[in-house]
């Protein structure tokens, strides 16, 4: 099982980092994908990441989800990037997972057409792009809607990440880990 988190300058780093830990705890692989110019990619709030690989167009094997974390620029930056929008919407296609949280649904997934009529949730103040989308808005920390999980913002970080281990390894996992962080 393999998931890619992918980072671009500006994430927030609570929504990048929780994911990550959480899923390694599950024993699910996790790789992280600096989508810039180099390894290194500098959160929203100045804390340095280096990620495992750069973002490539074809060199990067099919993963069973991908995860983009919100904060901005962060999620502006995802969505600039030509080949993380075409790796989201085959991934999207073909019915594996796609993940994101707080602005990362609204900007990052919303524009490339994989939130339309799907539930989905997002920071607050970006709703209406996720209506523009032809997506539904619904006021939880976590939605999952198929092969679709968004999440609102830092605050569900813990549970975003513990959805992502329940889709992957199903809910009994989720809650080991849980218990193992004293949740």
């Amino acid at each position: 099982m393999v998931v890619y988190v992918f980072l671009a300058d500006g994430f927030e780093e609570i929504e990048a980092l929780t994911p990550i830990d959480l899923m390694r705890r599950a024993d699910i692989h996790v790789v992280t994908i600096a989508t810039g110019d180099r390894l290194e990619v500098k959160g929203a709030h100045g804390v340095t990441v280096q990620a495992d690989v750069m973002l490539c167009s074809g060199c990067l094997p099919e993963a069973d989800m991908l995860v983009c974390p919100g904060g901005m620029p962060g999620a502006s930056n995802l969505a600039a990037s030509k080949v993380l929008a075409a790796m989201l919407r085959e991934q999207y296609e073909q019915g594996r997972y796609v993940a994101a949280i707080c602005a990362a649904p609204a900007v990052t997934l919303a524009p490339l057409g994989i939130l339309e009529g799907k539930k989905a949730t997002c920071y607050p103040g970006f709703e209406q792009q996720l209506a523009e989308a032809g997506a539904t808005h619904v006021a939880e920390r976590v939605v999952e809607d198929g092969n679709i999980i968004t999440a609102n913002g830092p605050s569900s970080s813990m549970p975003f990440a513990l959805a992502l281990v329940a889709a992957l390894r199903g809910p009994g996992a989720a809650q080991s880990v849980a218990q193992g962080i004293l949740l």
